[in-house]
């Protein structure tokens, strides 16, 4: 629980009353390898902070599903469009490894946005994080070949990125297996 603390007071000053208020709310959960946090239809309840894990999100398609975001340690992990409007996620959340999750539920959340000064500034932080990221990688889409978004993918996260199999990796970056294999030939 307290590097969720420290998260946030890399940003912000939490008073220990804040803080206790927030702390109050979140649950520690853990999930084991390829566990569905959230299935196509349902609606998200939760947004997470990784203690420890990594997550993948996914389209599920009958050949070969599409991959479309990693979370990895330190990060928030909600399917954040359905959390805001709680209507069914159009796709999949799945843990790839053990993870640890430090989860706060969609009404709880609001009792800390009306009860707590901090509150809100806690809640744009955790939504500011899950957008940047998400831009990111609409622009990575957009500028990089997907060689770059290999080696852009293999520099942020190199200890974790050997832990999820490379299937996954190829449709993240938007290539087939095959064309990852070549990549990672020539790279080598």
């Amino acid at each position: 629980m307290e590097q969720i603390r420290k998260y946030f007071e890399k940003n912000l000053k939490m008073s220990d009353q804040d803080w206790k208020a927030f702390s109050s709310k979140i649950e520690r959960c853990e999930y084991p390898k390829k566990h569905l946090l959230l299935k196509t239809g349902q609606i998200e309840k939760h947004l997470s902070f990784v203690e420890k894990g990594i997550i993948r999100f996914y389209l599920p398609k009958e050949e070969n599903d599409l991959t479309f975001t990693f979370v990895f340690d330190d990060g928030f992990v909600s399917a954040y469009d359905s959390f805001l409007t709680q209507q069914a996620s159009a796709y999949q959340v799945e843990t790839l490894e053990k993870t640890i999750l430090w989860r706060i539920s969609y009404d709880d959340l609001q009792t800390i946005y009306q009860e707590t000064e901090i509150g809100n500034t806690i809640g744009r932080h955790a939504s500011e994080d899950l957008f940047l990221k998400k831009s990111k990688r609409e622009l990575s889409l957009l500028n990089d070949t997907a060689e770059q978004r290999y080696l852009k993918l293999f520099s942020e996260q190199p200890q974790l990125i050997k832990q999820i199999p490379l299937k996954y990796i190829a449709s993240y970056i938007g290539i087939t297996p095959q064309a990852l294999s070549r990549i990672r030939k020539r790279i080598s």
